[in-house]
C-alpha cells in the first residue's frame, strides 16, 4: 500500500481539529509530553511536541519536565525512551507496533556471536531491544556509525549489528577487515533497490538524491556517484535528521528520498519549495502506520500501552547509548 492509499483510507478523525484539540488536551492532563517519529502518519506527526528521529526523541523525553512520554513510533524506540528516563512513564499508542529490524537479532543469539568471537566490540544500532543493547558495548545511529567504529582501537575485531546495509557502507567507508557485519535488515528499507534508484535518477536527471545508509540502494548511489553518473555532490547518505538539514540548505528543484515514504511529510514542511519524490513510493513501514490517530486518543485518555524495561537490563543497555553520546550523535539518530 503507498503512503496516498493510506492517508485516503484514514478516518476523518485524524483530520479533525477537535481531536487534535482532545489528544493535547488530555496530554496536558496526564502531564505527557507527545513524541512522534518521521516515519508517523502526517496527522500523528502534526499533533505532537516533537518530532524527529528516535535517539533524538528518547533525549528530548529525558530533557521534559513532563512526567509522562508517549512514544507514537516502533516498540524499541519506547524502549530507549524508557532506558534514558527510567523514572518516567513512558506509552505507546499501540505496543504491537515492532520492528523488522530490531527483530533480525536476539539476545541469545547476540551471546552466541560474541562466544565465536571473544574479545571483539560489539556494536549495535539504536534500532535494537534493551535486551541486545544490555549485550552492547557502544550503541551508534546512522549518522554517527562510521564514527563509532572509528574510536575502536584498530586491532580490536568489531561486531556489528543488526543492519546489513549500514554495516557494509561503514565497512566501506572505514576500510576495517576486522568487521563483522549482523546479516539483519529492515524489510522496508531493504526493499528500496538499485534499480528504482537508478529509474528515478534516469526520470529525474538533475534531482539530487538524499539517500537512508540502511537501504538496499546505498550502494548503488555511492556507485553512481564514483562512476559520475551523477555529480558527487548530488548524492548524500544521510539519516533521517540530517536529511532535514540537507533539506534547510538546498537550491534544488526535486530531490529524491530513499526513505521510508512518512519522512516526506517532514521534508515538505522545512522546504516546502522543492519537490521531493520518494525513490520508491511503496516503501512504507505498516508498524509505524499502526499509530492511528484512534489509537493515540485512546493512549493519552487510558494510559494505554506502558512499556517496562527491566532495571538491570536498562542499566546496561544505557552505559552503552552514553557511550555512543560520549562519541558524538549531534545531527540526528537513525
Amino acid at each position: 500500500m503507498s503512503l496516498s492509499e493510506v492517508l485516503s483510507t484514514m478516518s476523518d478523525v485524524a483530520l479533525d481539529a477537535a481531536w487534535a484539540d482532545e489528544v493535547r488536551e488530555l496530554a496536558h492532563r496526564r502531564d505527557a509530553v507527545l513524541l512522534a517519529h518521521n516515519y508517523q502518519l502526517p496527522a500523528i506527526q502534526d499533533v505532537a511536541d516533537h518530532t524527529g528521529d528516535s535517539l533524538a526523541l528518547s533525549r528530548i523525553a529525558a530533557a521534559s519536565d513532563a512526567s509522562t512520554i508517549v512514544f507514537c513510533g516502533v516498540h524499541f524506540m519506547a524502549e530507549t525512551a524508557k532506558i534514558l528516563s527510567p523514572h518516567k512513564t513512558v506509552l505507546i499508542p499501540d505496543a504491537r507496533a515492532g520492528c523488522s529490524l530490531a527483530d533480525s537479532i536476539d539476545a541469545d543469539q547476540l551471546r552466541a556471536w560474541k562466544s565465536e568471537h571473544p574479545g571483539a566490540a560489539v556494536v549495535s544500532y539504536v534500532n535494537t531491544t534493551a535486551a541486545v543493547k544490555a549485550e552492547t558495548d557502544v550503541c551508534c545511529t546512522s549518522s554517527n556509525a562510521v564514527e563509532v567504529v572509528k574510536s575502536i582501537p584498530a586491532d580490536r575485531e568489531v561486531l556489528f549489528l543488526p543492519d546489513q546495509f549500514l554495516g557494509a557502507y561503514v565497512r566501506r567507508i572505514t576500510g576495517r577487515q576486522n568487521m563483522h557485519v549482523w546479516a539483519g535488515e529492515c524489510h522496508v528499507h531493504a526493499g528500496i533497490s538499485g534499480p528504482a534508484l537508478i529509474a528515478q535518477v534516469d526520470a529525474h536527471p538533475d534531482a539530487e538524491l538524499y539517500v537512508h545508509p540502511e537501504c538496499g540502494c546505498a550502494t548503488s548511489a555511492l556507485y553512481l556517484a564514483g562512476a559520475g553518473a551523477v555529480p558527487a555532490n548530488r548524492v548524500q547518505i544521510l539519516s533521517t535528521g540530517h536529511m532535514l538539514d540537507a533539506a534547510r540548505a538546498s537550491t534544488a528543484d526535486t530531490v529524491l528520498v530513499a526513505t521510508e515514504v512518512g519522512m516526506l511529510h517532514q521534508l515538505r514542511k522545512v522546504a516546502p519549495e522543492i519537490d521531493f519524490r520518494a525513490v520508491n513510493e511503496r516503501a512504507l513501514c505498516r508498524y509505524m502506520k499502526m499509530i492511528t490517530p484512534e489509537a493515540l486518543l485512546r493512549s493519552v485518555r487510558e494510559g494505554t500501552d506502558e512499556v517496562h524495561v527491566d532495571s538491570e537490563l536498562a542499566a546496561r543497555g544505557r552505559t552503552a547509548v552514553q557511550r555512543m553520546i560520549e562519541i558524538g550523535c549531534s545531527g540526528g539518530g537513525e
